[in-house]
Order: structure tokens, then sequence, then C-alpha cells
């Protein structure tokens, strides 16, 4: 297969392994409500059983990023499917409040290696020309994920008990990771970057702690949605377990599908431009989306609520394209890894302080307000990043991408 070919046969491979990342850490949210009921929880207990798998995620992704710039990427990523599936398998097996608290811990530490592993892996096989669509499109699959462990969960919830999607998505997470052994090839680093026409300069360096700053406020937004969503639907409007755990789920991620795949065709024309193109980009999409933040927390009604999700999830999208392609426009190849898993796990802990944030506001605001403010999070995070663009980058490309082999094709 020719390389050129291969290369994004490599995003189809990581596509499904991602998905499964993100099945296996929804499935629980949609299955709230019969927790809270089976094993008489509050609120609080819930967003720590939701928060225990984010605060250990984020505290591994460091090591994770240091590790997959030393050690075969591969394998990391095909160990930690095998890892986070029998970690999945083993939540069917939970009696007790403490034992799904344990087991929400070590999932995110098994899933912490895949992230570094994986955007280092795509950025050696897609240069600035291609990468943030080949990203976007591997973005994609955190949609899928999302949709399909919230919604089969629910579903199967419903009429199978909660334990049964983790039965499913734990046998299925070890096949593909078998199967993919024999399929996915290490690349060599730094193989599809070019010659920098540029110098650095401070400004590049700088942008580096706001990109994270920014991804910290995205992240805490996203894991409200995540995290709260299955259960304001069940309560504020009736629905049941299975419809609540698609509604949360569908609209909002099919949506963010058409968003990432937008963000990240634009971000790959503005780059030639400018070389903030990209962060351009993604503060395009918080601007769209808080307005819709706000109104899925106030509407009074399903379908005006569906259409605020859809476009949140829409603007979403857009801003996801780029979070990894931003960051690498401005870390060299062979540090990759690592910043990712540094700035992986800030935005995670951030993340990881929403769901009992909004649990414990919402026995004192309710949880139709406590989501709403949330916009205020993304409006003031979008005003840091537009500033530091016009405080810190120049205005030409620094690259020039004639020298990424493949490129003049595309």
């Amino acid at each position: 297969m020719k390389p050129s070919r291969y290369r994004w046969w490599v995003v189809a491979m990581l596509w499904f392994v991602c998905c499964f990342n993100y099945a296996d850490r929804q499935a629980i949210f949609s299955v709230f409500p019969v927790l809270k009921t089976e094993m008489r929880l509050s609120d609080v207990q819930l967003g720590i059983i939701g928060g225990a798998f984010m605060w250990v995620y984020a505290l591994a992704a460091p090591l994770a990023g240091v590790i997959g710039d030393r050690v075969s990427r591969k394998a990391l990523i095909l160990g930690g499917l095998l890892f986070w599936s029998a970690v999945t398998l083993s939540t069917a097996l939970c009696r007790s409040y403490w034992q799904l608290v344990a087991v929400r811990a070590i999932e995110g530490l098994g899933e912490s290696f895949y992230i570094p592993a994986s955007m280092s892996l795509l950025s050696d096989y897609h240069g600035p020309d291609t990468r943030s669509r080949a990203l976007s499109l591997h973005q994609s699959s955190v949609y899928a994920g999302t949709i399909a462990g919230g919604s089969l969960a629910g579903y199967l919830g419903q009429y199978y008990g909660w334990r049964s999607s983790f039965y499913l998505f734990g046998w299925a997470g070890i096949a593909l990771a078998l199967l993919l052994a024999f399929l996915l090839r290490e690349p060599k680093r730094g193989a599809a970057d070019p010659a920098v026409s540029a110098p650095p300069g401070r400004g590049i360096h700088a942008m580096v702690p706001v990109l994270i700053v920014v991804f910290v406020g995205a992240n805490f937004v996203a894991s409200v949605f995540l995290t709260w969503l299955p259960s304001f639907l069940y309560r504020k409007f009736g629905m049941n377990l299975s419809m609540a755990g698609f509604s949360a789920t569908a609209y909002l991620q099919s949506a963010s599908v058409l968003g990432v795949v937008t963000g990240g065709i634009l971000a790959d024309r503005l780059a030639r431009r400018h070389p903030a193109g990209r962060m351009i980009t993604q503060g395009a999409g918080l601007f769209l989306g808080a307005p819709f933040i706000f109104l899925t927390g106030r509407t009074s009604t399903v379908t005006a609520v569906v259409i605020a999700m859809a476009a949140f999830g829409f603007s979403k999208g857009i801003y996801d394209a780029n979070i990894w392609a931003s960051l690498y426009d401005v870390v060299p190849a062979a540090h990759r890894a690592k910043a990712v898993g540094v700035m992986n796990s800030i935005g995670w802990l951030g993340a990881g302080i929403a769901p009992v944030t909004i649990a414990a506001m919402s026995d004192r605001y309710g949880m139709s307000a406590s989501i709403s403010a949330t916009s205020i999070i993304y409006l003031l995070v979008d005003f840091l990043l537009f500033a530091a663009i016009l405080l810190y980058l120049p205005s030409r490309p620094r690259y020039n991408l004639e020298s990424v082999p493949g490129t003049k094709e595309l």
C-alpha cells in the first residue's frame, strides 16, 4: 500500500480505538439514575464516580506523555486498549459504591496513555498541510464513541440491566486490540514535518500555556455535559433511561461530527495564510457555542433543548478539531507526546472538578441554572485565546509546506 494511502488507513484504525475509549468512559453516566436508586447514592456521590476517572486520568497523563516520547506508540495504544477493556468488563462485577469508584479510577489510568501516543503517532503520518483534517477525522470518533456509550448503555440498562453494556464494550475492545496488532505500524518520529521557514520567537512559546488554559475551560464545560446531561433530561423532561441516554449524546455528538470536519478543513486552509489559523478556528467555535450552552439549561421544551444541544455540539466540534493540531504548531516533534500528556493532565484536572461542582451547585440553584452558567467559561477562555493571538503571534506562516513529502499531491 502506498504511504499516502496508508496514513489515512491509520486514521481509520485509530478511529475505532478512540471510539471504544470514549464509549467505555461514557456508558456509566447513562445508568446514573439506576445506580442512584439501586445503591441509594446522592448526586455528589455520583459526581465522585464520574470524577474518579478524570482525576486519575489527569494525574497519569504527564507520565503517559513522557513514556510516549520514548517507547513504541503502537504498543502503548494497543496495550492500553487491552487494559481498559478488561477494566470495563470488571465494572459489570461491581456490587458496591466504592468498587465503582475504584474501577473508574483504574480505567482512567489505562485510558490516559491513548491520546498522547495516538496524537503523536498521527502527527508523524500527517504534516501541517493535512494535520487538522486527519486529527479532526480522528476526533469524530470521540463523538461516535460518546453516542454509542451513552445510547447503548441507556437502552441495555433499561431492558437487560445496567451491567450488560460493560460486558459488550469490554469484550469488543479486546477483540479490536488483537486485530490491530497485525495491521498498525509504528512510523519514524518527525517524518511528516517540514522545514521551518521562520524562527519560533517568544510568541510561539507563550501560546502553549494559553492553549492549556483554554483547554481547561472547554473541558470543564464538556465534562458537565457528559456527566449530567442524561440525568438532566431524565429529571426535567421525564424521559425514560433509554431515551435520556440517547438524547443526551446523539444530537449533540452527531452535530459535533459535522463541526469537527468543518473545523478541520477550515483550519488547514487558514493555517497556510496565518500561523494562528488553527487557533482562530478554535476561537470561532468557542464564541458560537456560548449562547447555546446557556439555552440548553434554560429552555423548557424538548424541541428547543434538542436544537440548543445540536447547535452547541456543532460549535464544540469546530473547537475540538484543532485541540492537538494547534498545540503541534508550537511544539517540536520530539516532545509532542509529552506536551499532549501535560495538556491532557491539566485539562482533565479541571474537568474532574466539574461533576462534583455542578452537583453541589444544583443542590442550591438547580441543574438548569448550573448548566447555563457554564456558558460564561466559554466566553472567558475565548477572550483569552484571541487576546493572546493578537499579542504574541506573527502574521506569516512558519512552515515551508513544499518540503513535506506528499503535500504536492493533496
